[in-house]
């Protein structure tokens, strides 16, 4: 069944005598991001199918310098230098979802998925999933269990209120800053006259500047919550 929420398109299901909501406009949108992230890799792929020993192509001097910015920019924060390696394509492919998705609003009549909160968290609970699932693994289960109870047993809710902190104010980060510029330019629109001008600077600077900075920064967080998970 589908109902209108406002501005929003949410489907309701019930499973099981449990009640789901879904923001369907959401959800076609993400999926939008991650076929043009397929779409995008395979064009690279075919791109790069030359021999080793021939120049390289524009396509791949290209990707060479973009690998080469993540890896100075996001990746070299890892303490060590198998972490990175292991990670960077966890790291550039969250980066660039997350870009993706901030940028897309700057097509029309396309919202950006990051101004959904549970898109935000879920986002970060995955970083947060990672990150302990790499520290248990580089630790051992019984030292990783061991680290909520350090330095004495009755730190243990709060070593757990400070893990699940985590990533819920990197989503939120994320969801506010999106949300609040989405809530100032739709202001902006309601009352500038004429609406081309200042209105459509405005809502470039929040799409674009703004959408590549917390873009950013959302990945350094979640090379910092990793790497303290594993070397911690």
């Amino acid at each position: 069944m589908f109902g209108p929420l406002g501005k929003k398109l949410i489907a309701h299901v019930s499973i099981g005598g449990f009640s789901f909501s879904f923001d369907l406009i959401t959800i076609i949108v993400s999926w939008i991001v991650i076929a043009l992230l397929v779409i995008f890799a395979l064009f690279l792929r075919r791109s790069l199918r030359q021999e080793v020993d021939e120049k390289p192509n524009r396509v791949q001097a290209l990707l060479d310098v973009l690998i080469d910015l993540v890896k100075s920019q996001l990746t070299s924060g890892f303490s060590s230098e198998k972490l990175a390696y292991e990670l960077f394509s966890f790291v550039s492919t969250v980066f660039l979802y997350v870009l993706l998705c901030n940028w897309i609003s700057l097509i029309p009549y396309f919202d950006s998925p990051t101004k959904d909160l549970n898109v935000a968290l879920s986002m970060s609970i995955l970083v947060f999933v990672m990150s302990q699932l790499l520290a248990a693994r580089a630790k051992g289960i019984p030292t990783y269990l061991k680290g909520f109870i350090e330095p004495y047993p009755f730190m243990l809710p709060i070593n757990l209120v400070g893990e699940i902190a985590k990533p819920i104010s990197q989503g939120f980060r994320l969801f506010g800053n999106m949300f609040g510029g989405a809530i100032l330019v739709g202001l902006v629109y309601s009352f500038a006259i004429p609406r081309w001008g200042f209105p459509v600077l405005l809502n470039a600077y929040f799409g674009i500047f703004s959408g590549f900075v917390q873009a950013f920064v959302f990945a350094i967080l979640t090379v910092a919550y990793i790497n303290v998970a594993v070397e911690s």
